[in-house]
């Protein structure tokens, strides 16, 4: 059998409402497991997939993990199928994503903002949030382009996660 997830892409931004969406199959219908983690807690479901005569069918699930304790805003979407044999995970694929709620609390959306010559962290954060203190949450939310808070280059785009 196999798994291709399409949402969420790498280091997307996620919230509460996780939306996990992809292809899966192999099987006339099989059953589907996926657990989203981030090492002190986790919420686990389970679907099913497949087209009806052994090839691949779409999926969407929805999964709300408002209720779990995550301590870490960088989460693990795993999707997987058990072995009847012995209870293996297999074909898992993993998808690293940003939990926006740990980064600013009562996180919905975000905005994306293009980085003009001049910009500093500390000045978008002062624009979007009102104290430049703040810019740890624009590092946090934008893992994939900022490694260097210091440095930041003209024409990147980053997420400002939003209340």
């Amino acid at each position: 059998m196999s798994i291709d997830i399409q949402q969420p892409r790498p280091q997307g931004l996620v919230g509460s409402l996780v939306h996990i969406a992809g292809t899966a199959g192999g099987a006339f219908e099989a059953q589907f497991n996926y657990r989203i983690h981030e090492g002190h807690d986790e919420v686990v479901g389970g679907f099913m997939a497949g087209d009806g005569t052994g090839g691949h069918g779409q999926f969407q699930v929805q999964a709300d993990v408002s209720g779990a304790s995550f301590a870490l805003d960088r989460l693990f979407v795993e999707v997987f199928w058990v072995s009847p044999k012995d209870g293996a995970e297999l074909d898992k694929i993993i998808v690293p994503v940003v939990y926006g709620p740990r980064i600013v609390p009562g996180y919905r959306v975000y905005q994306e903002y293009e980085i003009k010559p001049g910009d500093t962290l500390w000045g978008i954060a002062t624009q979007f949030y009102g104290a430049g203190n703040l810019y740890p949450r624009l590092v946090r939310a934008n893992p994939h382009v900022i490694t260097n808070p210091n440095v930041i280059t003209p024409g990147t785009v980053i997420r400002i996660p939003q209340s």
